[in-house]
């Protein structure tokens, strides 16, 4: 009985917490909250009083800026099939590219594959507007200038670095034994490519194709300097000659509507794909 008493008066008291920390916590959280809703108002303020802008004309609400997006130059309807069209194969090609070659990387062993590998990281350190005279020339010559096709072709070239370091280090990240088990099973190198290790790695190619949509979406200069046919031109060259107006007269109204326009698809996406895309990063997709 002693020894039990013994026991028990030795035990350490709980540590108390020292005084005011709990009131340095709390401060600390409401410093923290309200950086929070600083950046919040700074980021998401501008893009509200857009979309506020885009749906009032003369202090009421109405669609009379949409109307007149609508009906602008070759019409609002065409520059968004032109722009589809440059993304649509841009990420087709992006991800068949990239999935193929990122395989070959992290897979296969040939002559020059490191070299060539650095080869293709080399692209990122030249500047994209000092390669588009010579494409220009270059698309010219094959039958591609003044071309949808010709656009997306440099966007994909554009994208290539990123895209194939990503999926070659998504890959990497992929056991070896699940392609084995499948080529024992009877699969063929393509067949386990597909069935097997493909599913493994889809959030490197959600975010390839992520990548690939944004910049496609939202590129300028490459239609500016391979379209010169105004039925060509993409959204991003509409809305600049929006912003440049007739005799000097810019309509903030209907600019306001298409940066709505243009700015929907791009949030909607990564909404919807945020999940993959924070996989895409965080799941061995950096890993080197």
């Amino acid at each position: 009985m002693s020894a039990v008493v013994l026991t028990r008066a030795a035990a350490p008291a709980p540590e108390r917490p020292a005084p005011g920390r709990g009131s340095l916590r709390r401060a600390l959280r409401v410093l923290g909250l309200v950086g929070v809703l600083v950046l919040v108002v700074f980021f998401v303020g501008p893009a509200l009083w857009v979309v506020w802008g885009s749906i009032r004309n003369g202090g009421s609400f109405s669609g009379t800026n949409y109307s007149r997006l609508v009906s602008y130059g070759e019409g609002l309807g065409i520059y968004l099939l032109n722009t589809s069209v440059v993304v649509v194969v841009t990420v087709v090609l992006s991800l068949l590219v990239s999935i193929f070659a990122g395989y070959a990387f992290a897979r296969m062993r040939f002559p020059g594959s490191k070299l060539l590998f650095v080869g293709i990281l080399a692209i990122l350190m030249v500047p994209h507007t000092s390669l588009l005279i010579p494409l220009y020339i270059w698309l010219d010559r094959i039958g591609l200038g003044n071309s949808l096709l010709g656009v997306a072709f440099v966007m994909v070239m554009y994208q290539m670095p990123f895209s194939v370091f990503m999926m070659r280090n998504s890959f990497e990240s992929v056991p070896r034994e699940l392609e084995e088990a499948a080529l024992i099973d009877g699969c063929t190198t393509f067949s386990s490519l597909w069935r097997v290790v493909l599913p493994a790695v889809a959030p490197g190619a959600v975010t390839v194709g992520l990548f690939a949509f944004l910049a496609a979406w939202n590129e300028f200069v490459t239609p500016l300097i391979l379209l010169s046919d105004g039925n060509k031109y993409t959204l991003p060259l509409a809305l600049v000659n929006l912003v440049q107006g007739d005799w000097g007269m810019i309509d903030f109204g209907a600019l306001q509507a298409g940066v709505v326009v243009s700015a929907a698809p791009c949030v909607l996406l990564f909404f919807v794909l945020q999940k993959a895309f924070v996989n895409g990063f965080t799941n061995g997709a950096v890993k080197g």
